[in-house]
């Protein structure tokens, strides 16, 4: 604004539609722009073959952050646990977990109950290391 109040010549000398003073119009097409850029972000993740979500060019899964998130962990404390994640990134994690919170939880429950799978599978299909015997040995000799 100049001095007198009014605003300087470059945007005093647009022709504004009536009744709507430059200020007004500013707005508008600030707001309108804004809902533009953020209606078009990507969210930062990356699906893998094998099924998981990953955050951003790291190899960070979605599970770990969302856990952080609902541990409590701020942005930045996620960042110092996952230094190769930046914070637009897990900003944009979390932001698409807020928004898709059912379809992420599906996909977490999903990933939990493979997990399951696999340490069960692989139970089954090893017998036990030599460890394991040695433990069993000094069980049965200690309870004897």
């Amino acid at each position: 604004m100049t001095p007198g109040g009014g605003f300087p010549n470059s945007i005093a000398s647009r022709k504004e539609p009536p009744g709507i003073t430059p200020s007004k119009s500013m707005k508008r097409v600030i707001i309108r722009s804004m809902a533009e850029v953020v209606t078009t972000l990507p969210a930062p993740l990356k699906a893998w073959e094998d099924g998981t979500i990953r955050v951003g060019s790291s190899r960070v899964l979605l599970d770990l952050v969302v856990h952080h998130f609902k541990q409590g962990a701020t942005a930045e404390q996620i960042q110092h646990s996952f230094p190769s994640i930046t914070l637009r990134d897990i900003y944009g994690a979390i932001f698409y977990y807020l928004e898709h919170t059912e379809e992420v939880e599906t996909y977490l429950a999903d990933q939990e109950t493979q997990a399951e799978e696999i340490e069960q599978t692989l139970r089954n299909t090893q017998g036990p290391t030599c460890v394991q015997k040695r433990l069993e040995e000094r069980r049965t000799r200690i309870f004897k």
